[in-house]
């Protein structure tokens, strides 16, 4: 007997629905069992993008200690946020999800660092961006499929992956970087991810920053944000050992914000009244965001923690040292194709037999940006720092 296929999800007349998705760029047949948004999910979940991540930096660079977030366990917080808010809007969980997860899937070992160093690489040749390259991955890069490059993503779950992209790039992007060239929004679950992203970013680079000692509590005390669950939880349970301490009061900031996301979202939308995903498209602002007050908590902190944590003495030395070895990638690479694997080679011998110097360093940067850390250090040592016989 052959089982109907999934009914569309239950949701808001202003949320991403699987009947009308804007499709595939390459045609396919439908899962039987399986929506759209959930098949998008899957593959991003099986590609082996989403698997380096595992190995890429957050804050400290992999082999720092195995107890802080990398790009994995990161894009799996932001996915669990997401999801949360996703359900509270009444919004397809399955995209938001999808889009949550390939959000970090084009970024560079070395998390930012890395990518200023590529960006400065690539700069005669359009730049780096880690927004693009994901979409890049997702469209090209992967490889996995007979039928097609990259892993055939719908629509919106790419939609979604793209959150910034400046005009001049977006117009080579097609019906994906539209956005970006005649203005409008993208839908409510791709603005709900890129929230549920600072959210988590700001709140666990916090925690981070707390247990490795890097951050101290005494320099929070002038952050409404983190202090005023901190005195609520001292207060509280005055004997507990700081360890706990931090984790309650980020697991309290987290929420605080969380609810906030969903209050005034959903005050925004029913102000709104959007009837369907294409009038979220045609807003003039999003729609999804936080009050005055948590907006400025959230901009409060990140200026904390680009002062305190990502511009401390030791987070610089170790980013200094991966632009170094990224610089280095990038130079020896891109003399000496011969040094990379066949596989990357042939590409790389067609993006510069299609548009020459460009196509050559576009690969280059294919290539490096989807290492991890642990293989960005042992390739420089081989390549960049031969011992002598």
């Amino acid at each position: 007997m052959t089982l109907p296929p999934p009914s569309p999800t239950l949701v808001a007349p202003y949320a991403a629905r699987e009947e009308t998705s804007r499709g595939r760029r390459h045609p396919e047949a439908p899962a039987r069992y399986r929506g759209p948004y959930q098949r998008d999910r899957d593959r991003i979940v099986h590609s082996a993008a989403f698997r380096r991540l595992e190995y890429k930096t957050q804050v400290f660079v992999n082999h720092a200690g195995d107890m802080f977030r990398t790009r994995l366990t990161h894009s799996l917080e932001v996915a669990q946020i997401a999801r949360t808010v996703a359900r509270a809007l009444r919004l397809n969980e399955d995209l938001t999800e999808a889009i949550a997860l390939a959000h970090d899937l084009g970024h560079t070992p070395f998390g930012h660092a890395g990518q200023h160093a590529l960006n400065e690489c690539m700069a005669p040749y359009g730049g780096f961006e880690h927004n693009r390259q994901s979409l890049r991955v997702v469209d090209l890069l992967e490889e996995k499929y007979p039928e097609f490059p990259g892993l055939n993503l719908t629509f919106e779950t790419r939609e979604g992956i793209l959150k910034h992209c400046s005009p001049r790039h977006a117009g080579a992007l097609g019906e994906v970087g539209e956005r970006f060239v005649r203005g409008g929004q993208p839908s409510l679950e791709a603005q709900v991810a890129n929230l549920a992203d600072e959210v988590a970013y700001n709140s666990h680079d916090l925690d981070d920053g707390l247990r490795s000692g890097l951050v101290a509590i005494e320099d929070l005390h002038g952050e409404e944000g983190f202090a005023e669950p901190y005195a609520e939880v001292t207060r509280r349970w005055a004997e507990l050992p700081l360890r706990r301490v931090i984790h309650e009061v980020v697991r309290r900031m987290i929420d605080g914000q969380v609810t906030n996301l969903i209050d005034t979202s959903r005050g925004r939308i029913a102000r709104a009244d959007p009837r369907s995903i294409d009038e979220v498209r045609a807003a003039t602002l999003p729609l999804i965001g936080f009050d005055h007050e948590f907006r400025t908590r959230h901009l409060r902190m990140k200026r904390f923690l680009r002062k305190h944590l990502y511009r401390h003495e030791q987070v610089r030395r170790m980013t200094g040292e991966a632009q170094r070895v990224v610089r280095e990638l990038f130079d020896t690479l891109g003399r000496e194709l011969g040094l990379l694997p066949p596989s990357d080679l042939n590409r790389i011998r067609e993006l510069e037999a299609a548009t020459g110097a460009e196509g050559r360093a576009r690969g280059v940067a294919d290539y490096i940006a989807g290492m991890t850390d642990r293989f960005a250090l042992a390739e420089h040592k081989r390549l960049c720092r031969p011992t002598n016989p």
